[in-house]
């Protein structure tokens, strides 16, 4: 099957050491039924370390270590599977993170996900609007035309920059006979303190928020970044849309997580007097990890959207 990715994609690496918000701290992570065989076959120091550090029940999982660090997560937060065995040795998660997938009858797509602070500031640090290559394949369904048509007219209403990225919006909506619920600053800062949480940075935020109950516009010299936010919303869950018809739902969940990074940020302003690019990528990033890596997060919110 033929796979797609966003024209950015190749220029990503992990910046392993230097992450901040390392991936193998705060997650879970499970091992897939071919590693879990071939860490079985490994002897020595590491062999011992695997069979003491795996859980076997429900799902193989590393055993996290105190702050939730992975075992095999070492004091210059690099991986000793990775330095003693090589990249073939880890498990799929940790082999495709950040990477996620959206799979079509004829082909995949595959792009990065915002949770991962390096793929946060590439993608927002785009100047080119977001683009996706010609489909050259064999076959397409009717149902799958009419997706990458309906998709790419949505891409080109949000990349055209004779509109400010709020006109925009409107026109997005307004096109498509959608519209925003119509609740407060104040009142959308309840509905996620709401969901379940990982970071209690991430409530304090959401406090802060519901306490300013209303700031300022983001300035149009960040439309930019935000319309690359957008573009990642709809690209990355646009998609689901071909299994339960909620295309305009999924529209509404994209603009409310440019709504809620852009009010985060003016209120970062307003608390400081001004905001630094990586500030901004940071406030995506965390947003990100709280609400798209949470099923249960994104379909209450899908839910509260139609």
């Amino acid at each position: 099957m033929t796979n797609f990715y966003p024209f950015y994609y190749k220029d990503f690496q992990c910046i392993g050491g230097g992450c901040k918000h390392n991936c193998c701290i705060g997650w879970e992570i499970d091992i897939d039924p071919v590693t879990y065989k071939k860490y079985q076959g490994i002897s020595g120091d590491l062999g011992n370390r695997l069979q003491e550090n795996i859980s076997t029940e429900d799902t193989p999982h590393f055993i996290l270590q105190k702050e939730e660090r992975c075992p095999f997560l070492n004091e210059a937060n690099l991986c000793d599977i990775i330095l003693e065995k090589g990249e073939d040795f880890l498990c799929q998660i940790c082999s495709d993170h950040p990477r996620f997938r959206n799979f079509f009858e004829s082909c995949t797509e595959v792009g990065l996900g915002l949770c991962c602070e390096e793929a946060a500031r590439l993608i927002l640090s785009q100047e080119e609007p977001f683009l996706m290559p010609e489909k050259k394949v064999e076959i397409l369904s009717p149902e799958e035309v009419s997706f990458f048509r309906f998709r790419n007219d949505i891409f080109s209403k949000i990349g055209d920059r004779n509109l400010t990225l709020y006109k925009r919006i409107l026109s997005l909506c307004q096109g498509y006979g959608i519209s925003f619920p119509e609740k407060s600053l104040g009142e959308w800062a309840d509905v996620f303190l709401s969901l379940e949480h990982l970071d209690k940075t991430w409530v304090l935020m959401l406090k802060a928020l519901k306490q300013a109950e209303s700031v300022e516009p983001l300035g149009e010299e960040w439309d930019i970044p935000l319309e690359q936010l957008l573009s990642y919303f709809i690209y990355r869950h646009l998609s689901g849309g071909l299994e339960d018809g909620r295309y305009g739902e999924r529209i509404l969940f994209a603009v409310l997580g440019v709504y809620m990074v852009s009010s985060l940020a003016s209120l970062h302003i307003q608390q400081n007097g001004e905001i630094s690019f990586s500030d901004f990528t940071e406030l995506a990033r965390l947003y990100s990890s709280e609400i798209e890596y949470s099923e249960e997060n994104t379909e209450t919110l899908l839910s509260l959207l139609q």
